[in-house]
Order: structure tokens, then sequence, then C-alpha cells
């Protein structure tokens, strides 16, 4: 079985639609099937290499706009990689409009399955002209996929007439391997803790971007006498550090950008509470909440009503407070930090949690939805 991904960015614009299609991209390869992802370059500069056992194919792009890569090369290496040797299936990741554009230009012939990781949301007046042709190939796909079953019923974007035989819910899966600590990344935890000099420590990760909510969660530190750790890096980073500046907050927020992969286990062993505060429904799962749940960590997010909010249970794997409400989450994340037994109880149901998002049942379930379209006759 052949598998093109459009798996739209790479490096610096690794978020968490990329992550997903790099972990499934690893898992699909492991168990046999032929994968290669497409997506744009940041630059003017492609490349064609291996990511493990699968096949990474970056077009050149003239940047990006509207959060949607200028690649017209991305159009054509598609078309050459399926001449090369024909593709089985087309796996589309929306949003996305270019992979929808390269589609049209595909054979029919091939089975295109569409995971939905979120609605567009706020580019609205391209939305309203791109609503048209967005409906169009969701219902013409063989197959929508969501991970979770919140995902079809919160989004306003996805026609009422795609059948249910054709929604699947497959839940995002992550390989937690890496998260176990060892000798050096245990000692980088304990560095990091005695950076909160005794506080309660917070962290949170995830580019530095309006959806994020990242300007909430300080201003909720006014609430509390917590540290916090704030990885990841982006467009408003300025802004956010402007912010915690004029609230005499330095001293207690650390912005230590770009976290490498294999550091990430220590900074949410290192914390107390680990916190989402996204403020849109751009953010429609939060893969980060499954790390820290993996570490035992309770998590605060924010009531979103949609996957973010099957992904951590309410009462049970952590607390859900209003949306862009920092009393409500100050005093939510305050709560935790004064309680070490609430703590502990919320941590290891998360931990139980955790458990069921698996690389290998994300793999799985999709292998056997690809071999029922290819069974079927068109």
């Amino acid at each position: 079985m052949r598998v093109l991904h459009f798996g739209r960015f790479w490096n610096a614009q690794y978020g968490g639609l990329e992550r997903h299609v790099s972990l499934l991209g690893h898992g699909l390869a492991a168990q046999g099937v032929e994968v290669v992802n497409l997506v744009a370059a940041s630059g003017r500069s492609g490349s064609d290499e291996s990511q493990g056992l699968y096949r990474l194919v970056q077009a050149p792009s003239f940047g990006e706009a509207h959060s949607m890569a200028i690649s017209p090369a991305l159009v054509f290496k598609a078309l050459a990689l399926h001449r090369e040797k024909p593709f089985d299936v087309f796996h589309l990741h929306f949003p996305d409009p270019l992979s929808h554009l390269t589609s049209m230009l595909l054979p029919a012939k091939v089975r295109r399955v569409i995971t939905w990781h979120s609605d567009i949301i706020r580019q609205k007046r391209l939305r309203a002209l791109y609503k048209p042709l967005q409906s169009r190939i969701v219902l013409q796909a063989d197959a929508l996929v969501a991970a979770t079953q919140a995902h079809f019923d919160s989004s306003t974007q996805i026609p009422v007439e795609v059948p249910a035989e054709r929604r699947h819910v497959i839940p995002y899966g992550l390989d937690y391997s890496s998260l176990a600590l060892n000798t050096r990344t245990a000692a980088l935890r304990d560095k990091l803790r005695s950076r909160a000099q005794g506080r309660g420590l917070l962290f949170a990760l995830g580019r530095h971007v309006y959806y994020k909510g990242f300007n909430v969660l300080i201003d909720a530190l006014k609430s509390t006498d917590a540290f916090l750790i704030l990885g990841g890096d982006g467009p408003l980073r300025p802004q956010l550090e402007q912010q915690a500046a004029e609230l005499g907050l330095s001293e207690r927020v650390w912005f230590v950008g770009r976290i490498p992969e294999q550091d990430l286990g220590a900074y949410f062993h290192a914390c107390d509470v680990f916190c989402l505060p996204s403020v849109e429904q751009s953010e429609a799962f939060g893969l980060v909440q499954l790390e820290a749940m993996a570490c035992g960590k309770p998590v605060v997010c924010t009531q979103l009503n949609n996957g973010v909010n099957v992904v951590n249970v309410a009462g049970e794997t952590g607390f859900a407070v209003p949306v862009r409400n920092a009393s409500a989450l100050g005093q939510c994340l305050a709560r935790l930090l004064n309680d070490p037994l609430l703590r502990q109880k919320m941590g290891q149901h998360a931990l139980a949690h955790s458990v069921a998002y698996s690389v290998e049942n994300m793999t799985t379930r999709h292998i056997r939805l690809y071999q029922e379209l290819l069974s079927t006759n068109l």
C-alpha cells in the first residue's frame, strides 16, 4: 500500500497537525505501508529525505500568507511523485487549501481521506470564498476522519450531508517513550524545579500565536504566587514579554523558547500543573495535554467544547475554565497548587487516561480504514 500525506509544513512551522502526520507516518511505515509526506518548505530550497521509515519531500515555497503556504511547486511535486509510482490513497489534513487545490489536479480514481483537524477560524473573508470548494471536496471524499466525536459535533464547516458511514473517529496517538526520565533529564528536571524557588510550578507550551491564549495565562498569574515556564516561540512573544513586564511578573515568567524534543520530558515532570489556556477552536485537541498526562500531571484547559475537553476530562484529569476568563483560570490554578492530594489524584487519573491514545491504536485503525476503502469498488 502506498499513501501520500499532505502534512502542510515542517521545521519552524511544526505544530500539532504536522506532528500528528509525522507520528502517523512513522507508525504506518513501521507496519509496511509506503508513506510519503509532502510538505511546503520554509523557503525556496526543497528537499527529499528519509525521516526514519518514511519519506519526507519538501516543496520550495515563497513563504506563507494567512497560515497557508505559497508553494506552486507542491502541486507539481505531487504530480511527479504519483507518476514516479502511483499512490493508492491521498490523505489530506484540513485546514489546508493548498493540499485541496493539489488534490483537484490529481487522478480522481485514487481514494481520498481527509482528516479534519479543526475549522478555519480566523480568516473569515477567505473562508467565505473558500467554503463552497471546501464543502465540495469533503462531500466527495471517501472518508472523513476526526480525532474525537466532538470534532464532528462542534464543527460549523463540515457539511451535514456527509453520511455517518463516511465519518470515522480515530483518536490521535503519541509515543510517550521519549518522556521517560533518564539520568540527564532527571537532573534537568531538578534544575527546573529549583528555578521556581519553592513556588508552585506551572508549565505551558505552544506557538506564541493568538489562539493559544498565553496572554490570559500571564494575566491569571496575578491570582497566584506560581512560577510559569512558557515554552515555544512565535510572533506574539515580544508582546507577551512586555505584558509580563508591565504586570510586574517578569521574575515569575520564564520564556524558554523552543524546547528540544529530548528535553521535553524534564519540563513535564518538573511542573506541578500543565496549562492549555487556548481561546479559539483552532485548538481542537491539544496533544501537549496528553504528554503532560503521561507524566502524571493534572491539566487545566479552557472549555472549548471540542476535542480539548474530551482529552482533559474536567473533574477527573484536571479542570476546564471559561474561555478568556483570567480570574477563573488563576483561581483554578491556585486551587490545584495549594492542594497536593488533589493534584496527585488527578495526576494518577491523567496517567491512566493517556494510555488509550497510543500510536499503535491510531496506526492500526488507519490501516484498517485504508484497506476497507481499497476493497470496495469506486
